[in-house]
């Protein structure tokens, strides 16, 4: 489910940031994935839905998808029309180095995650805004010129100072109408993501939701993508991924991530991070 790449290569991202422009005139074969690093995606044509955790949203021209690292997500396109967009994939690391403890340029993925609502629909001459900031960006980043890549970063700062100031103030009365989503399936994944240190069953599932077996599974596969199954390790491996991160033991973090079988665990990893927890240490 690991992402590997827009172009090439899916979902490794080794410098600070990378932007694409992209256009698709034939149909898009994806599977819903995710990304290790935060991810921007300027719509710019086409007919696209653009799922994001369950929430389907129906994109319009110059729409923002913010797209925090480890949200699993998925374009669904329409082929009639061709769908193209700019896409930048972007470091924490990069936003920590340039933040201060007053300006947090992660702020914008960050409150967008916790809310669960992860479109920022500019206004007037906000679109062109936009679309200027990330146009300078495009350029600045295959300059040659004399200070190129400092110009490309002053070019990418600006944007996310930009987002930053606008998310927080960004108006809400237009949420209901921008996405859909299945209320009972949320509320699985949020028992889910709060509970990933315990015994997760279809069983427990289903009767702490009084659903059946059947629905439940079929349900949960149809709006996310995955099975519950799937769904589960894959957060119980970004939970110990993260905590490996930080510094956490590596058989603490596998074992309050869920992981009863320390073996089980180590296969996992490797197959969705491509190297051992020690070497992602």
């Amino acid at each position: 489910m690991l992402d590997r790449s827009e172009v090439g290569k899916r979902g490794y991202l080794n410098e600070d940031y990378r932007l694409f422009h992209l256009r698709d005139e034939r149909p898009l074969r994806l599977d819903y994935h995710y990304h290790e690093f935060d991810k921007l995606v300027l719509q710019l044509g086409g007919h696209v839905t653009y799922t994001i955790e369950g929430k389907s949203y129906l994109l319009q021209p110059m729409d923002i998808l913010l797209v925090s690292r480890n949200l699993i997500h998925l374009p669904v396109v329409n082929p009639e029309q061709p769908y193209e967009r700019m896409v930048l994939w972007i470091n924490r690391d990069f936003l920590s180095r340039f933040s201060t403890p007053q300006a947090d340029l992660a702020n914008c993925f960050t409150l967008t995650a916790r809310q669960e609502f992860h479109l920022y629909r500019p206004r007037g001459e906000d679109r062109k805004r936009y679309r200027d900031l990330f146009g300078r960006l495009w350029e600045a980043s295959r300059e040659e010129a004399f200070a190129g890549p400092l110009l490309a970063d002053t070019c990418a700062l600006q944007l996310m100072i930009a987002l930053n100031r606008d998310i927080l103030t960004a108006p809400t009365e237009t949420a209901a109408v921008s996405y859909r989503f299945d209320p009972k399936m949320e509320e699985v994944t949020h028992f889910i993501r709060d509970h990933l240190g315990e015994e997760l069953t279809i069983e427990r599932l289903s009767g702490a939701f009084f659903l059946s077996r059947y629905y439940l599974m079929h349900r949960f596969k149809e709006v996310y993508g995955c099975t519950v199954h799937q769904y589960i390790r894959q957060k119980r491996l970004q939970q110990a991924a993260e905590q490996i991160r930080q510094g956490a033991p590596v058989l603490k973090a596998a074992e309050e991530a869920g992981f009863g079988d320390y073996s089980a665990f180590l296969r996992a990893f490797r197959s969705a991070y491509g190297r051992s927890p020690r070497n992602w240490k």
